[in-house]
């Protein structure tokens, strides 16, 4: 098992317009094609203007198939493209994640 853990920037006082923005059109297709989240939540303390979201996958192969199927469906394209013309996110970081031996995640 792998996690996707995505850390999302936003300009100053812009957070509640690109999570609204993407609740209306990027929510349904990504957990369409992704499945539910692990964690979709915003950050309380540090960075204010940032958002965190968590996916799991079978393995590597499993991210990767989902995400090509992501990235062909025209519904999450035409979010994107809205995304980037909102102007919202000023930086994206993504790290990939597997546990360590003695840990076993809640189903």
């Amino acid at each position: 098992m792998i996690f996707d853990h995505r850390t999302y920037t936003c300009r100053p006082g812009t957070i509640n317009k690109q999570l609204a923005l993407y609740q209306a059109s990027g929510w349904q297709p990504q957990t369409r094609n992704l499945g539910q989240p692990l964690l979709y939540a915003v950050t309380e303390t540090g960075d204010v203007n940032a958002y965190v979201h968590v996916w799991v996958y079978e393995d590597a192969a499993d991210r990767q198939r989902k995400r090509a199927a992501l990235m062909a469906d025209p519904d999450w394209l035409a979010y994107l493209e809205r995304s980037a013309e909102a102007g919202y996110l000023i930086s994206q970081e993504n790290k990939i994640l597997t546990t360590v031996p003695f840990f076993t995640p809640k189903a």
